[in-house]
């Protein structure tokens, strides 16, 4: 069993911050004018390419380096996705488009699991080719 760490936790709070200030500045931008699937089409794009990220990290390091894992992974991008977000505004839409509601929903969690593995795919071969074996997906 790991250790609690201060450093660690200080870690993940400050990649959290970067993570979420990242997510904002792409989601705040857009004002109450925009049409309402502009700030959920968003959201997906931010959790699909952070689950991308998030496996290639994951994929990369291994069990190497778990201070950066914490920053970069539970801190930067946990921050930058968001499950929550998610939810609730894919339910609002659900409530507007049943059918776009679900569509997006479904993109998200599919999008999402297929670019965690080909991130995890890219980041173990990037690794075996700098050790010069051939990897394993």
């Amino acid at each position: 069993m790991a250790r609690f760490s201060w450093v660690t936790l200080a870690l993940v709070m400050l990649g959290g911050a970067l993570g979420v200030a990242a997510r904002a500045a792409l989601v705040v931008p857009w004002g109450p004018d925009v049409h309402p699937l502009v700030v959920p089409c968003v959201t997906m794009l931010v959790n699909v390419s952070g689950s991308l990220a998030l496996g290639w990290l994951v994929g990369r390091l291994g069990e190497r380096r778990p201070r950066l894992r914490a920053f970069a992974g539970t801190g930067v991008l946990g921050g930058f996705t968001t499950y929550s977000a998610f939810a609730v505004q894919t339910v609002e839409v659900f409530g507007a488009a049943p059918v776009t509601g679900m569509l997006l929903a479904a993109v998200t969690i599919a999008g999402g699991a297929a670019a965690a593995a080909w991130g995890l795919v890219i980041g173990r071969r990037q690794v075996a080719a700098r050790h010069g074996v051939e990897a394993t997906a």
